[in-house]
Parts: C-alpha cells; structure tokens; sequence
C-alpha cells in the first residue's frame, strides 16, 4: 500500500459493517491519486452512481460523464485545482447515474499523502443527501432511540453538521454515525470531540471556510484516540 496517510479506514468495505440500507448506503469513500490519474470507489459510491460494486473501474472522464450539465464545469474546473495546488476541498453538487437519477450528494476530501508525507492525492467521502422515503425516515428514528443517553450531544453535534453542510437532519446522523463505524471510535466520544473542535476554532467573529470544518472532521477520530491513550498512560484507574 502506497502512503501512511492512505490508511485502513477508508480500505474497509462499509458493508462489513452491517449498514446495508443504513448510513452505509449513503456515504461512502473514494480516493484520487494525481500522477496516475487513478480513481477508487467503495461500493456504496459506485451504487450511488448506478454500477454494481466491481462492474467498472472509475477515470476522470467517467467521473465527470456522471455530473449534472449545470455542475459540470464547476466539478471539471475544481478537479483541475486541486491537481493544481494539491489542495483538500469540498463540494455540494448533483450526479446522474447509470439508470439516469438524479442525486444530490456533498463530497469531502483531505490530502492523500504518501509515506514522505508528499502529497499524492486527494480522499475522502461522497455523502448522498437526495431527499429520502419514510421508510429511511423511521430507520434513522429508531437508531437515535437507541443512543438515547447520549442525545444531547449528539443533537449538537448534528445541529453543527446541518449548519456547515447544508444537510437535513438524518443525513448529518448518517454522517456522523459512519464516521464512528469507519474509525472504531463510539459515537458519543467522537461527537464530543468533533463538538469540541468545532468550538475551537479561532474565528474573529466570522465563519470559518468549510475546508477548516472538513480537516477537523476528518481526523476527530485521531484526537479521540490520542487522548484515551495518554489517560491509559497516566490517567487515574478506571
């Protein structure tokens, strides 16, 4: 494997997970490597693009062929840029699938660095947020049930979610939710740090840009980890 950064997180298939028809089926992962012009899609990705998992190998040209006419030019040109700087990014934008439905999805990546921490790529998640039937509705009802005791954060950190992204309210559970799944980090501990991140940030009275929320998002898990360490370390006994 090419890159310490590529980690294992994102290799994990979400169906492993038991989230088939749950979180799983709406966001998934993908990976960009530049030199190459190489393209990865997990298998929630390539659904929602209308493909069965494994049918096709994504390029560029299949990327784009799938965006909406009114948003091609703007995903042509942000994928020139990032070439470009070699910068993260997101996106909020519609795909046309292979069955010719339309769906409204919101992309976020990070840099994919190498094991000389170069940057080689770009990785992150496709998160579908086209309007969902009643019967999504009652599925994400019943899981936040589940976690109760832990509503009040969760709630806060949804509210966060809903803010930054533009997303209704099950899609940021969804959201949030499978980043737990995907880091093996539980909910609550990860909606707290994420929560605390979000707080932290230094903005001078105006909103941050959304690449700084993106950043914290993606490697919350990390902090989560590092602090349970160090209070395995030196902490007091459970």
């Amino acid at each position: 494997m090419q890159g310490s950064q590529e980690g294992t997180s994102d290799e994990r298939v979400l169906d492993e997970h038991g989230l088939a028809g749950g979180a799983g089926q709406r966001v998934g992962w993908f990976r960009f490597r530049f030199d190459d012009d190489r393209w990865e899609w997990s298998p929630e990705v390539q659904r929602m693009h209308g493909y069965r998992p494994g049918s096709i190998t994504p390029t560029t040209e299949l990327v784009l062929s799938h965006k909406h006419p009114d948003d091609y030019r703007h995903i042509a040109d942000t994928i020139e840029e990032i070439r470009r700087t070699r910068e993260a990014f997101s996106s909020r934008h519609r795909i046309i699938d292979a069955e010719g439905r339309v769906h409204h999805v919101v992309v976020v990546a990070d840099q994919l660095r190498d094991d000389d921490g170069e940057v080689i790529g770009t990785h992150g998640f496709y998160i579908d947020v086209t309007p969902s039937e009643q019967a999504r509705e009652d599925q994400v009802t019943a899981a936040v049930a589940e976690i109760a005791e832990n509503r009040a954060i969760i709630e806060q950190v949804k509210g966060m979610l809903m803010v930054i992204y533009e997303i209704d309210a099950p899609t940021a559970f969804d959201l949030l939710r499978w980043r737990s799944q995907e880091t093996n980090v539980k909910l609550r501990a990860l909606a707290e740090q994420i929560a605390a991140d979000f707080r932290g940030l230094n903005h001078g009275g105006m909103m941050p840009p959304r690449s700084a929320y993106d950043n914290l998002l993606l490697t919350a898990h990390r902090r989560v980890a590092s602090a349970a360490g160090s209070e395995g370390e030196g902490g007091p006994a459970a």
